[in-house]
């Protein structure tokens, strides 16, 4: 929810899972959030990242690794890094 001078006011956002797109629950306590840094060619850190969210079922099946890397290989190809 906003308010009128478009602040987000609410105490709880909920997030979706990067790998499978299911509701990120607040008693989900088996969640992560992974921020991977951009480089540039010559290896710097250039300031920006990008943020992936996986839910405890994917890390509780075992697929939290191979999503994570066919999730950042899909955001090479659009970012075209």
């Amino acid at each position: 929810m906003q308010n009128d001078e478009g602040e987000i006011i609410d105490l709880y956002i909920p997030r979706k899972c990067s790998a499978t797109n299911r509701l990120i629950y607040s008693k989900d306590h088996a969640s992560v959030q992974i921020n991977v840094g951009h480089l540039d060619d010559k290896g710097v850190y250039t300031g920006s990242a990008s943020t992936f969210a996986l839910c405890g079922f994917v890390r509780a099946q075992g697929d939290a690794d191979s999503a994570l890397d066919r999730l950042w290989q899909k955001k090479k190809v659009q970012s075209g890094q």
